[in-house]
């Protein structure tokens, strides 16, 4: 028989083409690093709810939703009529224009924290703001992250994002940098304080709420709340980064469901309904040091494509539409559904496998040799594989099987993001149904080629 990745080039004959010619101008061959897959990525023509097509004309169910962005599903009817509609109007205002407060007041009214916002071009650019901004507000000039937490690729959060988490040492970034930024293992509230305690230069805690990588060592409300009464003992600003939790959790964010406040907040994906754009909100008095301010510094803060009309558009029509909460709740009970059906197929054929996290995101661990998992009630009361270690769950990976894995769903129709993904509203349970059958007959192609299951 054929391997897996015979059949996987046998069917996607274009893709392997075009990727010839991206090989070309990009390097790696690809424009994001989670893009790349051996031996080649599969090119995407249109995508539509759930759905996308590829260049061969293969269709699959999709959960790359955007990199997280969309929450609606591809191309929904309000984002693409208002999108549409701009587009014959203005693709650049060039200065201010009324839609960019109309999507600030959809953020306002939705995020917690939100007193006043400063739309960015990206997620990184929104980060990079916060921790310029606290370092100003405070004085002070360390930045407390947690290991394994994702924030974009600027020098100051770059440090611990990745395996291994026993080295800091970053490619580009100077030592002089690193120094600033403090990583230590998520969910260690005593190691938390300890660290806050003995280093008065700390001026912010940034985190991913629910767990870094969106969840691949979840963190839940017991800690944040712990957070949060931490921070403000030691006068420590608490940003969260909800660049991926933001309108998906809830329309509010994990902030808002698990009723803790932060001080900043930064977004981006969903915010813009899918296209580019980002922003940070929180607490007015530290977003102020934005304005002139005679006698007192202010931080400048240009960007060409700050508050851009198309993705202000799109952001109106999909914040208004998610507003009501039945979106995020879809999206929430397809996942689960998911994660329940995959875990009972994984007991039923004793594969070592388990896929877990909260909300609308989910992950597979294959190895897996702990007790299965029960079936989930809730939104995020699943269990934690491992205790939640560090290393067990975000610890360095397979590229070979990875590969392998996303070649084995891509054949049966389904393409997911490595070893997991995102979910939307527009997902079904057929669509579910579907997926857990190519997560089977992956697998079992799996066996063939020597990995056990």
């Amino acid at each position: 028989m054929p391997t897996l990745t015979e059949r996987y080039v046998a069917e996607f004959p274009i893709s392997r083409e075009h990727f010839q010619q991206a090989r070309e101008v990009f390097p790696n061959g690809v424009t994001h690093d989670a893009r790349g897959m051996d031996p080649f990525p599969p090119f995407i023509d249109r995508q539509l709810g759930a759905h996308k097509w590829d260049i061969d004309g293969h269709e699959f169910v999709d959960y790359w939703s955007g990199h997280g962005s969309l929450i609606l599903g591809h191309s929904h009817p309000d984002v693409v009529k208002a999108v549409q509609r701009q587009m014959e109007r203005s693709t650049h205002a060039g200065g201010n224009h009324d839609l960019e407060i109309e999507w600030a007041k959809w953020v306002l009214k939705l995020i917690p924290c939100a007193e006043k916002i400063r739309f960015t071009g990206s997620g990184t650019e929104a980060t990079l703001m916060a921790l310029r901004l606290s370092r100003m507000y405070t004085g002070k000039s360390k930045i407390l992250k947690f290991c394994g937490h994702f924030h974009g690729w600027h020098d100051a959060v770059s440090i611990a994002s990745d395996p291994p988490y026993d080295s800091f040492s970053v490619p580009g970034v100077p030592e002089g940098v690193a120094q600033n930024t403090i990583a230590i293992p998520p969910n260690n509230i005593d190691l938390l304080e300890a660290t806050l305690k003995s280093d008065d230069q700390i001026a912010a805690v940034i985190l991913e709420p629910t767990g870094g990588h969106w969840g691949a060592v979840p963190i839940r409300g017991a800690f944040l709340k712990a957070l949060r009464e931490l921070t403000t003992r030691y006068g420590v600003l608490l940003i969260f980064d909800e660049v991926i939790t933001g309108f998906r959790v809830s329309p509010g964010g994990a902030q808002k469901f698990y009723e803790v406040t932060p001080d900043l907040t930064t977004l981006a994906k969903i915010l813009a309904g899918g296209l580019p754009g980002g922003c940070l909100v929180g607490r007015a008095e530290i977003l102020n040091q934005i304005e002139n301010r005679p006698g007192k510094p202010r931080m400048r803060h240009p960007g060409t494509y700050n508050g851009n009309p198309l993705s202000a558009s799109a952001g109106i029509a999909c914040l208004s539409k998610i507003a009501d909460g039945k979106a995020c709740q879809q999206a929430n009970d397809m996942a689960r559904m998911l994660r329940n059906e995959c875990n009972t197929l994984f007991a039923r054929k004793k594969y070592r496998w388990i896929t877990w996290i909260d909300f609308s995101m989910f992950k597979f661990l294959p190895n897996y040799d702990g007790p299965p998992a029960p079936l989930a009630v809730t939104d995020n009361t699943g269990m934690i594989p491992y205790e939640g270690d560090l290393n067990k769950l975000d610890g360095v990976k397979d590229p070979k099987l990875i590969s392998l894995f996303r070649q084995g769903m891509l054949l049966n129709g389904v393409d997911l993001s490595g070893m997991g993904g995102w979910l939307t509203a527009a997902h079904t349970p057929h669509d579910i149904a579907r997926t857990v059958k190519a997560v089977e007959a992956t697998i079992e192609a799996l066996k063939t080629e020597g990995y056990s299951a």
